[in-house]
């Protein structure tokens, strides 16, 4: 199908769908829209977008849940399928696919065009302030607004050999300054410690709305030097068009619905948190992070501003992170040769796991390898990436479990992986925002790590066949009892 090139025509996609939900009466950004967001969330209901919010200009709407699971039947995916630029059918392994295979192509630079609906209202000076857009509080305890939570964070090193395109959460301080995480060993943290070894703020702009994709690319660990910008272009298959920044040296997607532009300071001086997060819980720290200093706003007439409200999964973390994260994972794994069939962060388990998926016929390829061996060199590419410190736990699993089917992946792992023993334990730099570790552990930025060898016996070893419908039966018997279901 064509790709949805902005979020208006995203929505209309997702109305066509019935996934989509017009929220019309005056609803009040102080909690109350962050807990419709979370609701919606947890009884997987349509995407709402809001149009009468208290406080905010005539005409300013806010779009909640933009990348979470879909209400329609049968098509839980559709929201992210949709925003990568396939059928609102496609599934779990077809996406991973699409992500992985495109990073093999060579990338498609974006091309600069001279105007765009982005600058049909531009704002400077002291018009260009917060105070009139959604600036919801989002949880109950968070350290104050949070303005950007699906939003891409656009940056280039000083000597212009690299432009990051991320996600980062920011919290607003008051209209025309924000904080927020800026966190080693993140792409933006990378960018902005040139600049504060130069002693100079970084030229920053920070985009709301656009190419429905763009956020999934910007929270993708992609490795050092690949820009995010010609890798969507390489995913979508055309390159995308770009317009020049008001008041910085920087280009921003076209497509976008609001840009806010400036600088973020040298100094780690801004109180940032606490909010809710990935996890599922709400940190109670707080910490020192730059300062971004707003200088220029430009948006589209009746701009929509992109929501999430992260906690217990699912929700845009839990799809955006994980779907890309497993994607690179498995790119990296077919780069070295090993049998890996597919990756997958299931969601339900806050990306906090990674299962990798082994080729039936792996013992063909590796004639004498065990499965601790194969473990092993898997364990070992996933250790050299940029993205490992975020994964606490992987599952090595043979390509007959679906793990984006939630149900089989917790049978395969409660009769696959042994007690106590086939695991591999390593220690190492660990993401201080996942729960699992130790408060000192997370302070110290150091904890474990396991792989599971959850991998069955050969044959010869005494490999048990699965007594299921679809295993335990011929084929020629499945299909007639299917021929005739009517349950």
């Amino acid at each position: 199908m064509a790709r949805i090139k902005d979020l208006r025509a995203y929505l209309e996609a997702l109305d066509e769908l019935g996934d989509l939900r017009t929220v019309d009466r005056l609803v009040d950004p102080h909690l109350e829209v962050g807990a419709i967001i979370r609701r919606s969330y947890e009884t997987a209901a349509p995407a709402p977008l809001f149009t009468n919010i208290k406080g905010t200009a005539p005409g300013y709407r806010l779009l909640g849940a933009p990348g979470a699971l879909s209400s329609v039947p049968g098509r839980p995916l559709a929201r992210i399928a949709l925003s990568l630029g396939l059928d609102s059918g496609a599934g779990a392994r077809e996406m991973v696919d699409a992500l992985a295979d495109a990073r093999t192509r060579e990338p498609v630079p974006p091309v600069l065009v001279d105007g765009a609906p982005c600058k049909q209202n531009i704002l400077l000076g002291e018009d260009a302030s917060l105070d009139r857009f959604p600036t919801p509080l989002l949880h109950d305890g968070d350290g104050g607004p949070y303005v950007n939570t699906w939003g891409t964070i656009v940056a280039r090193t000083p000597d212009g050999s690299f432009t990051n395109w991320s996600i980062a959460r920011i919290m607003m301080i008051d209209g025309t300054h924000m904080t927020g995480l800026v966190l080693h060993p993140q792409h933006i943290a990378h960018v902005w410690q040139q600049w504060a070894d130069r002693g100079e703020p970084m030229p920053f702009a920070l985009v709301q709305g656009g190419e429905p994709a763009l956020p999934f690319v910007s929270g993708m660990p992609l490795p050092d030097g690949v820009e995010e910008a010609g890798y969507l272009g390489a995913l979508l298959g055309e390159p995308l068009e770009l317009v020049p920044c008001e008041t910085v040296d920087l280009q921003v997607p076209a497509s976008a619905e609001i840009v806010i532009e400036g600088h973020l300071s040298v100094e780690r001086t801004g109180v940032e948190g606490p909010m809710g997060e990935f996890a599922g819980y709400r940190p109670n720290e707080t910490s020192l992070q730059p300062v971004y200093t707003i200088e220029a706003i430009t948006h589209r007439d009746d701009p929509i501003w992109p929501t999430v409200v992260e906690g217990e999964p699912v929700d845009e973390y839990h799809t955006a992170t994980g779907l890309t994260l497993a994607a690179e994972a498995l790119a990296a794994l077919r780069s070295a040769g090993l049998p890996v069939t597919s990756a997958w962060e299931p969601f339900d388990a806050a990306s906090h796991m990674l299962v990798i998926s082994v080729a039936a016929d792996w013992r063909d390829t590796f004639p004498g390898l065990s499965t601790g061996e194969l473990t092993q060199r898997i364990t070992d590419v996933i250790d050299a990436q940029r993205f490992e410190y975020v994964v606490p736990r992987v599952f090595v699993l043979d390509d007959d479990v679906d793990p984006s089917d939630t149900g089989e992946l917790m049978w395969a792992l409660a009769t696959r992986v042994h007690p106590t023993g086939r695991r591999i334990v390593r220690e190492g730099k660990v993401l201080p925002l996942l729960s699992v570790y130790t408060p000192e552990e997370r302070h110290g930025w150091t904890g474990p790590k396991v792989t599971y060898d959850a991998l069955l016996p050969s044959l010869e070893e005494g490999r048990e066949s699965r007594s299921s419908f679809r295993f335990a039966f011929p084929r020629e018997v499945q299909e007639r009892v299917l021929e005739h279901w009517t349950g």
